[in-house]
């Protein structure tokens, strides 16, 4: 517990220092959200609930990609901190590898939560319909979605000795998971090759249980199927972590 408060801290003290990542983790998805969301606008017609047209459908998405990009930054980090020696040190110590991936996961989940969390309050400014009765449950599928976000993250970077090659991956696997999880458009109106791709994306689930707790309903799996698969995503995804930092036999 203590090598994994110790890395957990390590990160959100690095996140304070390095101000210039809320503007790009935070900034980056509110303009993703008002051009497409403005653009979009008038002729996305799919869900006469949505009173807010593509505004509102787009706002649980655009909170989805606020953590696709802060996993990306933490993930940037772990092969900063293998170049500099820093993980080898710790790899070295008697700390469990879980501890270690325990602690480097949850220090950029909290930091995509919090960020997450700072865009949720702008829901009544832009007349989203998220109550606080709704918030317990909206931070919940951010904090479960930011757990295996980052976690698949920590998993591809410490396969990767340079951010050059590590950000092909992330063009290649990472938006690609982001763009089929219902977060730019449902899964009823899509091919039907999209809508199996779509089926089997683990992030879909965590996109759908983001729009049961902002808007109230989604065109996805149910609240409990979503939030079931989330969690055993980012459960997976540390039980992957702690394997890829085992030892290997020779």
């Amino acid at each position: 517990m203590l090598a994994t408060y110790t890395l957990w801290l390590r990160d959100i003290v690095r996140f304070h220092r390095q101000r210039g990542r809320l503007a790009a983790a935070l900034g980056t998805p509110l303009v993703f959200w008002a051009l497409l969301g403005s653009g979009f606008g008038r002729s996305f017609t799919a869900d006469p609930r949505l009173r807010g047209g593509y505004l509102e459908y787009f706002f649980p998405g655009t909170i989805a990609l606020i953590v696709l990009f802060t996993a990306i930054f933490s993930a940037m980090s772990v092969i900063d901190d293998r170049q500099e020696g820093f993980l080898q040190g710790v790899l070295a110590s008697p700390a469990p590898r879980a501890s270690i991936v325990l602690g480097k996961v949850l220090g950029g989940a909290t930091i995509a939560t919090g960020q997450a969390g700072l865009f949720l309050l702008l829901a009544p400014l832009v007349g989203v319909p998220l109550t606080w009765g709704r918030v317990p449950l909206a931070v919940l599928a951010i904090a479960l979605l930011a757990i295996g976000i980052t976690a698949l993250g920590f998993v591809i970077a410490w396969r990767f000795d340079s951010t050059q090659g590590f950000h092909a991956v992330v063009n290649l696997l990472l938006m690609p998971l982001w763009i089929l999880s219902g977060a730019l458009f449902p899964a009823a109106g899509a091919a039907g090759w999209l809508r199996a791709l779509m089926a089997v994306n683990p992030m879909s689930y965590g996109v759908s249980a983001l729009q049961w707790a902002v808007l109230g309903h989604s065109a996805g799996p149910g609240l409990g199927i979503s939030l079931a698969v989330t969690a055993g995503f980012g459960l997976a995804l540390l039980v992957a972590g702690a394997m890829t930092l085992a030892p290997r036999r020779r």
